[in-house]
């Protein structure tokens, strides 16, 4: 049974998301993003299920800023979760001033809570599970938490399946330390960190490199580098694996360029075909490296 951390506490989609990513194996709750992939950098768990981003809220930034320092984790997995809340109170609440829960998780209710809930003040939280213990604890009056959260506290449900958008959806990662990769299935996306000097065109070069092999992009983020005010590392999404010869030779020509720290490749949870163009799938790739091959060996070529 493998150890698997997840960002915590109990209750949480990323619980969803871990018990989808990993059945059967050994979940541990932690209380932050960076101390569960911590908690894999020191060994004491095989792999962390962590969330990415969000549809409505977009990246989540201590997940990028985890993957960008520290010794080096890789993705293997994803899992993508449509998101519904279920707002949690005590049996017999009858008077709801706080309603507390996750920022990102508030964002996407908030029209419900205007419209159902209107003299209720909303609250933020460390996490929608951490906004439930706080009902129990009776600091706040409700929480706005993952349905799966009603497992493990004595709360009773308010509302069920609340989302302003109707399809909020939120990705979730599962990392552990470098080894061997998973194969390539043809839907697959690979990640990097790119860390280029701080100059005219340098994000436009980088991803010319993409461009010019027809690699299409699904995620592009910056974040700064925190020791270095005005410096930023870039976070880069797209499709392909780095078992195939197209992204193999855009890594290759993006190390030339910049540090990279590669972050993984691994099928993507919607299944989606790589987007190939005329004279850029891999068997291009292939024949034109066996072309300069056969020049250099005076073939004719």
């Amino acid at each position: 049974m493998l150890r698997i951390a997840y960002f915590g506490p109990e209750g949480t989609f990323t619980e969803q998301a871990a018990r989808a990513l990993a059945p059967g194996e050994d979940l541990t709750p932690y209380e932050t993003i960076r101390l569960a992939l911590d908690a894999v950098r020191d060994g004491a768990a095989d792999g962390a299920c962590i969330p990415i981003e969000n549809s409505v809220e977009g990246v989540v930034p201590a997940t990028l800023d985890g993957l960008g320092g520290g010794s080096a984790l890789v993705a293997v997995a994803e899992a993508v979760l449509p998101i519904r809340f279920s707002v949690l109170a005590r049996a017999g609440a009858t008077e709801i001033r706080t309603v507390a829960s996750h920022p990102h998780a508030l964002a996407q209710v908030r029209e419900w809570l205007e419209a159902n809930l209107p003299h209720a003040t909303a609250v933020a939280a460390s996490s929608t599970a951490a906004a439930a213990v706080g009902v129990v604890e009776g600091t706040y009056d409700a929480a706005v938490s993952a349905p799966v959260a009603i497992e493990h506290y004595p709360l009773e449900e308010l509302a069920t399946g609340i989302a302003d958008v109707g399809d909020a959806q939120t990705r979730f990662l599962l990392v552990r330390r470098p080894g061997e990769l998973p194969e390539p299935t043809g839907a697959d996306r690979t990640s990097i960190v790119a860390a280029a000097e701080n100059r005219t065109g340098t994000l436009a070069q980088l991803l010319s490199e993409l461009a010019g092999r027809a690699i299409n992009l699904t995620r592009l983020d910056a974040r700064p580098v925190r020791d270095s005010f005005g410096e930023y590392r870039f976070f880069i999404d797209f499709e392909g694996h780095l078992a195939e010869p197209r992204i193999a030779d855009a890594l290759t020509a993006l190390r030339r360029r910049c540090h990279l720290r590669f972050l993984g490749s691994h099928p993507r949870a919607d299944q989606l075909p790589a987007t190939i163009e005329p004279g850029a799938g891999n068997q291009d790739f292939l024949d034109a490296r066996a072309w300069v091959d056969a020049v250099l060996k005076g073939e004719d070529a």
